[in-house]
C-alpha cells in the first residue's frame, strides 16, 4: 500500500513540475560563444520561445508555460502572477557544440530598463513576431534598438500553429517598413491552418514534422510555390550582392550551392544587409531546432565585435575585443537581489578568461573584489562553471563593492567601460508607509530594488515632505509597490504627489509694527518700519536693505531682523509655500536701551513681514516644466490638443527622424500627472515624452484659490 501512495507521490511531482536535467555546463571557448536577446512586443512569446529552446536542446525534459507559472525565465512570484516578464532572464543552451546565451527580456515598455541591460551586452538579437497579431509597436522598438546598439538580426514568427496566423502578412509588413533586407528563408505549410511543415528556401526542399525537434523530406505543395519563388528570388539577389562573382553567376542564371548560400547569408547579416525570418510554434516546439542552428550558423561570436575601455593607468584606449589573450576584464551589466539566494553581479567577459578565487580590482569604488564561483545563470538557479571565457555571461555571487555599470579588471591593468546609457523615469508618485515606524524598512528594501533596477529611484523630497518613487510608467510603480509588500513586507500606498509652488508678491506695502511685553524684570521691545516690494528675482528667497539714519534701530539689531526675515520666506502666510521674490527694506524703528533684544527684533520682523506680505498683492507661483513628445506625424493633432488640455502652450515642432515629430511646449507640472499612461494610449505606445523644470509663473486665480483652501483644510 506504502509502496503504492509513494508511486502516485512521485507521479503527482512528476505532473507539476517540469524535470530538469541537471546542468554540467561546460567551459566553451569565445568563437563557440552566441548570446543573444530576445525583444519584441509584450505578449509575442518570448518566454515560451526559450521553453520551447531548453526542452528542443535537452535542457529540460518538459516545457513549463507562462499560464502555469513554471517557466524558467518567469521565476518570480510578480511575474507569474501577471504572467508576463518584468526582468531580463540569461538561459544558456547548448546547441551544435555551441553555447548559446539567450537573454529574455520583457516587452511591455515600463520595463525598458531591463531591455537595455540585456541589449548593451548582447551580440545579435531575435525579433520575436507573434504571426496572429502580426508587427506591433513592440516589434518597431525593438528594431531601433537593434539599430542603436548595431546588432545583427533575425526575426522569428511564432504560433504559426494558430487558426488566423499569417506568415505572408508578416513577412509583407515588415517588408513594407523596412525594405529589402527582410529574407524570409522558411516558409509555412500548413493543413486545414495546422501547422505540419516548412518548406526551407535556401535548399528549396519541404519538410514534414514527425515529432519534437524531427521532421522528414516531403514535397512541396503547389499552393506554397507562388509565395516561394518570391522568397527564393530575394535570399538569391542578397546573396547575389555580396561579391562580384556572385553577382555575374546570378545573371548568368547559374545555381548557388546550399554552401555558397548559407555563408553569403552570414557576411550579410552580420554587416546587418539581411534578416532572415524564420517561424514556428513555441507550443508545439516546431520551427525551433532550425531556429537554435540557425542563431549558430549565421550570428556573429563575440570575437568578431569590437569592445573598447580606457586604461585607468595610462589613459589610452584599451581595445579588449573580447580577446582571451589579454588581461582580465569584465562589465557588470545587471545586479540581482534575491531575499532568499542573495545578490549575484551579471557580468560580460570583455577580455581574458575569468576564474573563480582571481581577485579582480573594481575601477569605479576602486576596490579590490575576491571572485569566489563564478556562476552561468539558469533562470534565477546558479550552475557554478571553472571559468568564463571572453564573450562569455555569467555571474558572481556576493560582490560587496560592485554595482551595476562597474568595471572588473585587474590591478595591473585597470580598465574602465563605458556605462550603458539608460531611460530616464519620468512617471512619480509619492508613497507612504502604511504602518508607522516602517520608514527605514522601506528605505532599505528600495535600496535593494534600486539596486536592482536601474530605472526605479526613490527622492526624498524634504521641502514639501514627501517621498517620491520614479519609474518609466504606473504599470511600473505599482509592481514596485507590489514587491515591496511580497518580498520585504513593508506596505506602502502610493498618492499624488505635492506640487512645489511658491509663493511671491506684485506690489509694495510699508508696515509700522512693534513687540512690546512686559513681565516682572525685564520686558521685550523691538519697533521696526519696513517696506515689502518685488526684488524681481525668484531664485532667491529675499534681498535684505537697511536704510536706518540716525541709530533709530541700532546696528547689532540688523542680523536679528534678517533671521526673522530667514525664517518667514520658509513658510508663506498665503498657502506655507516657500517666498520668493521679496526685497525687504528696514528704514525706521525704534529700540529700548533695558528691554530690546535680538529675540523682540527677530519677532518684531516676523510680525511684519506677516502683515506686509498680505498687503503687498501676495500671489501663488507654480513650476513650469519644459516638455519635448516625440510621436509619429499622424499623432501630432491628439497630442497638441491634449497639451492645451492640460493648460500647456505648445512653442514649436522640430521633424526628427523615423517620420515623427518632436512637440516642444511648456507645461505647469501639475499637468504632468499620469501623463504618461494618457501619450501611451493616445499613441499607440509610440510616444515618448521628457522634461526637466523651467521656472516659475504665476498660477491662474482658480489654481491659486484651489490650493489655497487645499492647505488650510490641511492646517486646520
Amino acid at each position: 500500500m506504502s509502496c503504492n501512495i509513494l508511486k502516485f507521490l512521485v507521479q503527482c511531482t512528476h505532473e507539476i513540475l517540469p524535470i530538469r536535467r541537471q546542468h554540467n555546463m561546460k567551459v566553451y571557448r569565445t568563437d563557440e560563444i552566441r548570446s543573444v536577446v530576445l525583444l519584441g512586443h509584450g505578449g509575442c512569446g518570448k518566454t515560451s520561445l526559450v521553453e520551447a529552446m531548453a526542452y528542443v536542446s535537452g535542457a529540460t525534459n518538459r516545457m513549463g508555460k507562462v499560464t502555469d507559472g513554471n517557466t524558467i525565465s518567469d521565476f518570480d512570484k510578480e511575474e507569474q502572477k501577471r504572467e508576463f516578464s518584468i526582468s531580463t532572464t540569461l538561459v544558456p543552451i547548448e546547441w551544435e557544440k555551441a553555447k548559446i546565451n539567450i537573454l529574455d527580456t520583457p516587452g511591455y515598455f515600463d520595463f525598458v530598463g531591463e531591455v537595455e541591460e540585456a541589449v548593451s551586452v548582447a551580440d545579435a538579437a531575435v525579433i520575436v513576431v507573434s504571426g496572429k497579431a502580426g508587427v506591433e509597436v513592440g516589434t518597431e522598438k525593438a528594431w531601433e534598438l537593434c539599430d542603436k546598439y548595431n546588432l545583427p538580426r533575425m526575426v522569428y514568427v511564432t504560433e504559426m500553429d494558430v487558426d488566423d496566423a499569417s506568415f505572408r502578412q508578416v513577412v509583407q509588413d515588415l517588408t513594407d517598413r523596412y525594405g529589402k533586407v527582410i529574407a524570409p528563408h522558411f516558409q509555412p505549410i500548413r493543413e486545414n491552418e495546422k501547422l505540419v511543415g516548412y518548406v526551407n528556401v535556401i535548399k528549396n526542399a519541404g519538410r514534414r514534422y514527425t515529432g519534437i525537434g524531427q521532421r522528414e523530406e516531403c514535397e512541396i505543395p503547389d499552393y506554397c510555390k507562388p509565395n516561394l519563388e518570391i522568397y527564393r528570388e530575394k535570399l538569391l539577389e542578397a546573396v547575389a550582392e555580396t561579391s562580384d562573382e556572385f553577382m555575374e553567376r546570378y545573371f548568368a542564371g547559374e545555381e548557388f550551392s546550399v554552401e555558397e548560400i548559407r555563408a553569403a547569408m552570414r557576411t550579410e547579416v552580420m554587416e546587418g544587409d539581411i534578416v532572415p525570418v524564420a517561424m514556428g510554434s513555441n507550443i508545439q516546439a516546431q520551427g525551433v531546432a532550425n531556429l537554435l542552428s540557425d542563431i549558430v550558423r549565421f550570428f556573429p561570436s563575440p570575437d568578431c565585435r569590437e569592445c573598447a575601455g580606457i586604461n585607468r593607468k595610462t589613459n589610452e584606449i584599451y581595445e579588449a575585443n573580447y580577446d582571451f589573450a589579454r588581461a582580465k576584464s569584465a562589465y557588470v551589466f545587471k545586479t540581482m537581489v534575491d531575499p532568499f539566494i542573495g545578490k549575484y553581479s551579471f557580468i560580460k567577459v570583455c577580455s581574458g578568461v575569468l576564474k573563480g578565487e582571481d581577485v579582480l580590482y573594481n575601477s569605479d569604488s576602486e576596490a579590490d573584489e575576491k571572485l569566489g564561483k563564478i556562476y552561468t545563470m539558469v533562470g534565477n538557479k546558479p550552475v557554478e562553471v571553472s571559468e568564463l571565457f571572453a564573450g562569455d555571461i555569467g555571474a558572481i555571487g556576493k560582490l560587496a563593492n560592485t554595482k551595476t555599470g562597474d568595471t572588473l579588471s585587474t590591478k595591473a591593468t585597470p580598465i574602465l567601460y563605458g556605462k550603458t546609457e539608460y531611460s530616464k523615469p519620468y512617471t512619480y508618485m509619492r508613497y507612504v508607509t502604511k504602518n508607522k515606524g516602517d520608514e527605514d524598512k522601506v528605505s532599505q528594501a528600495l535600496q535593494k530594488m534600486m539596486a536592482e533596477d536601474v530605472t526605479l529611484k526613490a527622492v526624498n523630497d524634504s521641502e514639501n515632505r514627501q517621498s517620491l518613487i520614479y519609474g518609466m510608467g504606473d504599470q511600473h510603480l505599482e509592481i514596485a509597490v507590489s514587491k515591496l509588500a511580497e518580498r520585504y513586507k513593508c506596505e506602502v500606498t502610493l498618492e499624488t504627489p505635492k506640487v512645489a509652488f511658491r509663493e511671491t508678491i506684485k506690489k509694495k506695502s510699508d508696515v509700522d509694527t512693534k513687540y512690546k511685553k512686559q513681565s516682572g524684570g525685564h520686558g521685550q521691545y523691538g519697533h521696526v518700519k519696513m517696506t515689502f516690494e518685488p526684488s524681481g528675482d525668484l531664485d532667491a528667497p529675499y534681498v535684505f536693505e537697511e536704510t536706518v539714519v540716525g541709530g533709530a534701530v541700532p546696528k547689532n539689531y540688523f542680523p536679528a531682523v534678517e533671521k526673522g526675515l530667514q525664517e518667514s520666506v520658509q513658510k508663506g502666510p498665503l498657502a506655507g509655500y516657500p517666498v520668493v521674490g521679496v526685497k525687504a527694506t528696514l528704514y525706521d524703528g525704534s529700540y529700548h536701551p533695558v528691554d530690546s533684544s535680538e529675540m523682540a527684533f527677530k519677532t518684531a520682523t516676523i510680525q511684519a513681514f506677516k502683515k506686509g506680505f498680505m498687503e503687498a498683492g501676495p500671489i501663488l507661483l507654480e513650476p513650469i516644466a519644459s516638455v519635448k513628445v516625440v510621436v509619429p506625424d499622424d499623432y501630432t493633432g491628439d497630442v497638441m490638443g491634449d497639451l492645451n488640455k492640460r493648460r500647456g502652450r505648445v512653442l514649436g515642432m522640430n521633424p526628427v527622424s523615423g517620420g515623427c515629430q518632436e512637440i516642444v511646449a511648456d507645461i505647469p507640472m501639475t499637468g504632468l500627472f499620469g501623463y504618461c499612461t494618457v501619450l501611451r494610449s493616445m499613441t499607440g505606445g509610440r510616444g515618448t515624452y521628457s522634461y526637466e523644470f523651467a521656472r516659475y509663473e504665476q498660477a491662474p486665480s482658480d489654481v491659486q484659490e484651489a490650493e489655497i483652501k487645499k492647505r488650510a483644510a490641511e492646517e486646520a
